[in-house]
């Protein structure tokens, strides 16, 4: 990275615009920034550091303090910086928050802070960020280094040149952590110690696993009493059963597999035991149920006996059934043709009846008995014929002339509809002309509606802005007022370190005396004589009062800053928010907001009216369409219909002639052909009647012939002898079956018999009552055993199965610990060290370790200046020595002075070795962070005072070191006022206060305006 220019407007004591051409001390390498005590050589380098991080080592981000006192209300503030990295060329431009006249209303307001970065693009300067937040991160990525980095590396700034030297082992190993990044070992160590519990936790469930297993599976050892059997040597009154003890799971493993041999010989016992016990029980029930048998023939025996005899006692019963039966049979053969016979004996009876009665009804209408009824029924068909068309014309007539009267009072309608419409299309134009009217008022209204809604967007958003300025005003204050307790307080703290140091510098000679020994060298001189040793004053300043104030210095400076930065964000907010409001005061925004709302509403009004009436009127010119369609439509339907009037009048004047002729004598159509058609059905009835009575005498006739017939064949000498023995179908179904089933069991009942009176012969003795009980308790006896014996051989093979598998489950356990075991004994070692515990003999974690590594590397680098500035004298060494009170360890370093060959504490050296060791590691880190940084060239460096706390010659030696670093292209720029070296530097700034106060800077002589 090299610097090219630097702009600075209204910055710190620089009112003017002033310009640093950083180039042209490319040739001579080390330039001088010098000048008078307060003029402002070290806000070149702050205006350097404000460019690119927004912030300056001196004010640690309090930008209200970087605007120039001399500017006037209406003087910009502005640092412009041009640098290249690698092969772009940037331009940065910042501007911090400041108090400006307001545009409008008068008063004061806040300009934003804002920021730009551009790029070089073929010599035109391109935007690549526009705002404070993404100029940040662009220049984040770019440059690489944070602000802390860059004042370490870079920008070695005032007051903090020998902050790395003098810092205690935990704020070192803070800002090697924040340099280098290393926070992520931290997150290892912290991961490895998650991993050591969580492979402990599954080690002791593991455990604990295996060890409930092995309880479990010494429960059923003990339960089932498959231990080994106690010797006569045992105690025997011991309860405790000979098992391994509980801690030892490898003996009670074995123990368990002894067990597992005596319960499979447990198992063979018992199913030996079962076979036998079942073969005892099927011997016992087969005799039993042989036994049984015997008994149970011998009892349906006696029970077939005697139902032997009943079945013959009933034999005379049966016979009388057996013949009432066959007569019964015999006389089936005559049923029909004596059914046949009274059916047509009632046939013809009725039929007969059935004639005389049409006869009389015949007679009684006005027919005559000598008459042709079939001739008469075709003389009334013919006329019925002709009658029933006149009747359908009578019918129709009612609805014909309900139609006449309808179409009659339609068209008087359609009369009435063409008078509605004429006056209708009279009314229109006049409305037409009142709507036309309407319109154009509310067009006028409705065109100002988009001009009104922006402008009430704009005032309402003023508004709601006038209203969070009022309420952030109050906010900012606060904030500003705790700024200025923070700032308070972070300036005495560091004026109490000041005074700490100036305390302890005072004290150090008598600090220095209270270790000499006669006869020792002198640590300071050499001497061996201490005639004159000082005397400590007042109360000793401890390295611990030191690191206390340090700590309170350093964090009210963090408060300090943060308050800063919330008075800024609060300070910005507002002005923002002011200026969204346009500097307007609340009540006359919210007055104009009031106005322009009833503006918008009376036009907003008038737009509605304005569609409204539009639609009216396009409502209107539909209806005049509409309108005179109807009329026409009317005129036409009218015209159809009088026409269809007409022709239904003359239709009824022709059917009523028809019907007059048809009527006749009744008083209507329909009378007359109700009248024929009883005359004809009556004709028809008689001569029906007259049929049927001669069909059913020829069937009488016919059956009784049959019947005697049959009859004369039959055992029977009478029909009602025939009739007599006739049974109905149910009793001779019944009686049929009883004579059945008696044969069927007689001969069954035989037969049984002689077969159970064959096998009880060969048998042998009859089966007694006791006998067969007595054989039922032998069965049960051997059923009870054989149960028993099923049930322990179960209980055997279910231990034996619970125990095997117990022992498989114990395996895997074990199994398991071993594995996890293994694993924790590896995380578990490894978590030790990184933590710095046991087996570490260094006691140092992980990151400390990465950090002393990094240390080691900046004093090896420091060293090869501070040598040679210190004329050999002196050489810094990292230590790894653990540090007291728990501070961090391995970060130590000290200095190994050659005159004494004794290390000392940095603390231990004057001003100037202070600087020179100060300025040596400085370098070292620098290279050392560059190296890390992804191989940043640095092209430019800067050293802010402390040389003239150098003698001539130890001066020459630095001078010379830096010389050495403008090697290869540097640019090396010195802050100091030391007179020697402004003979030694010809290149130089010269920054000088006016007569008026503002500073400004000179360049080779020549005023960089």
């Amino acid at each position: 990275m090299r610097l090219h220019t630097l702009e600075l407007t209204g910055f710190g004591p620089f009112r003017e615009t002033q310009r640093v051409d950083f180039d042209a001390f490319a040739d001579d390498g080390v330039f001088l920034i010098t000048g008078r005590t307060g003029a402002g050589k070290s806000s070149i380098l702050d205006g350097v550091s404000f460019a690119l991080y927004g912030t300056v080592p001196r004010y640690e981000g309090a930008d209200k303090r970087l605007r120039s006192d001399h500017c006037a209300l209406t003087d910009p503030t502005e640092v412009r910086l041009e640098f290249t990295i690698g092969d772009a060329r940037w331009r940065v431009t910042r501007s911090p928050d400041y108090e400006r006249p307001a545009k409008r209303g008068g008063g004061l307001t806040t300009e934003i802070a804002r920021a730009e970065l551009d790029e070089l693009v073929g010599g035109v300067w391109v935007g690549r960020a526009a705002r404070p937040r993404d100029v940040g991160l662009a220049l984040g990525e770019l440059l690489g280094l944070g602000a802390q980095q860059f004042q370490q590396v870079i920008l070695l700034a005032q007051n903090k040149f020998s902050r790395f030297l003098l810092a205690p082992g935990d704020e070192r190993q803070t800002l090697l952590r924040a340099l280098f990044g290393t926070r992520r070992f931290e997150q290892y160590r912290d991961e490895l110690d998650r991993r050591r519990r969580e492979t402990q936790k599954r080690l002791d469930a593991a455990g604990g696993h295996a060890r409930t297993l092995i309880g479990l599976a010494d429960a059923l050892v003990v339960e089932h009493a498959l231990g080994p059997h106690p010797t006569d040597d045992d105690d025997p009154a011991s309860d405790s059963p000979p098992i391994a003890r509980p801690d030892d799971l490898s003996a009670r493993r074995v123990a368990l597999i002894d067990a597992m041999t005596r319960t499979d010989y447990l198992v063979e016992q018992t199913v030996t035991e079962q076979q036998l016990s079942d073969a005892a029980w099927r011997a016992a029930a087969a005799s039993h149920t042989a036994l049984e048998d015997r008994a149970r023939r011998g009892r349906e025996r006696a029970a077939l006996r005697q139902r032997l005899d009943d079945l013959d006692a009933r034999a005379p019963e049966i016979d009388a059934d057996r013949a009432r039966h066959d007569r019964a049979r015999y006389a089936e053969t005559l049923r029909a043709p004596i059914e046949l016979l009274e059916r047509a004996d009632r046939a013809w009876q009725e039929a007969e009846r059935a004639r005389e009665a049409a006869l009389a009804a015949w007679v009684a209408s006005g027919g005559s008995p000598e008459a042709d009824p079939a001739a008469r029924i075709d003389e009334l068909t013919a006329d019925l014929a002709r009658w029933a068309d006149a009747a359908a014309l009578e019918r129709a007539q009612a609805d014909l002339r309900g139609r006449i009267e309808a179409q009659a009072a339609e068209v008087t309608r359609f009369d009435e509809a063409l008078a509605e419409l004429a006056t209708r299309l009279a009314a229109i134009p006049d409305e037409r002309a009142r709507l036309d009217a309407e319109i154009d008022r509310a067009r006028a209204g409705a065109a100002r509606v988009d001009d009104l809604r922006r402008r009430h967007v704009e005032v309402a958003a003023q508004c709601e802005a006038a209203r969070e300025a009022a309420a952030l005003a109050q906010t900012s204050d606060a904030a500003e007022r705790r700024h200025l307790a923070a700032s308070d307080d972070a300036a005495l703290a560091a004026a109490a370190v000041a005074e700490l140091q100036r305390r302890r510098w005072a004290g150090a000679a008598g600090e220095l005396a209270e270790h000499l020994v006669d006869g020792e060298p002198c640590a300071v001189c050499g001497s061996l004589a201490h005639p004159h040793p000082a005397v400590r004053s007042g109360d000793p300043v401890t390295d611990d009062h030191l690191a206390a104030a340090e700590d309170r210095r350093d964090r009210t400076a963090v408060a300090a800053a943060d308050a800063a930065e919330a008075a800024r964000a609060a300070r910005d907010l507002l002005s923002e928010t002011r200026a969204r409001s346009g500097d307007r005061e609340l009540a006359a925004v919210e007055a104009a907001l009031l106005l322009i709302r009833d503006e918008l509403e009376t036009a907003e009004s008038d737009a509605r009216a304005l569609v409204r009436l539009a639609e009216q009127r396009e409502a209107l010119t539909a209806l005049a369409e509409s309108a005179a369609r109807e009329s026409a439509t009317v005129a036409e339907q009218r015209a159809e219909r009088s026409d269809a009037l007409a022709a239904a009048r003359a239709d009824v004047a022709r059917a009523d002639a028809v019907i007059s002729d048809a009527r006749g004598s009744f008083r209507s159509v329909a009378e007359r052909v109700a009248d024929g058609e009883v005359s004809r059905a009556l004709a028809r009835t008689l001569v029906e009647a007259v049929h049927t009575a001669a069909e059913r005498q020829r069937s009488q006739r016919s059956a009784r012939a049959d019947l005697d017939t049959r009859l004369a064949s039959s055992g029977f000498e009478t029909v009602d002898a025939a009739r007599a023995a006739l049974l109905p179908a149910s009793e001779r179904d019944e009686l049929d079956a009883r004579l059945t089933a008696h044969a069927a069991e007689l001969r069954a009942t035989r037969e049984r018999l002689l077969e159970l009176e064959l096998d009880l012969a060969d048998a042998g003795e009859e089966a007694t009552d006791a006998g067969v009980a007595a054989s039922a308790e032998t069965v049960e006896a051997a059923d009870a055993r054989r149960t028993a014996a099923i049930a322990a051989a179960r209980d055997a093979n279910l231990t034996a199965h619970r125990l095997r598998e117990l022992v498989q489950q114990i395996d895997d356990a074990m199994a398991d610990v071993d594995g996890v075991a293994a694993e924790a004994a590896v995380v578990g070692r490894l978590a030790d060290t990184v933590s710095g515990r046991a087996p570490n003999t260094m006691k140092m974690d992980l990151e400390t370790f990465v950090l002393a590594a990094e240390l080691e590397e900046i004093v090896a680098a420091a060293n090869l200046r501070l040598s040679e500035m210190s004329a050999g004298r002196y050489t810094l060494h990292h230590s790894d020595a653990r540090a007291s009170r728990g501070r961090a360890s391995g970060l130590g370093i000290d200095v190994l002075d050659a005159h004494t060959g004794k290390l000392r504490a940095p603390h231990s050296l004057s001003g100037g070795e202070t600087f020179l060791a100060s300025l040596a590691l400085a370098l070292g880190l620098g290279e050392v962070v560059t190296s890390r940084a992804g191989g940043i060239r640095l092209d430019t460096l800067f050293v802010d005072e402390g040389f003239g706390s150098l003698d001539p010659e130890t001066l020459e030696l630095a001078m010379r070191t830096l010389d050495d670093l403008r090697a290869g292209g540097r640019t090396v720029g010195v802050i100091s006022h030391v007179e020697a070296m402004k003979e030694q530097l010809p290149a130089q700034l010269l920054v000088e206060a006016t007569g008026e106060g503002p500073s400004r800077i000179r360049q080779d002589g020549v005023e960089a305006a």
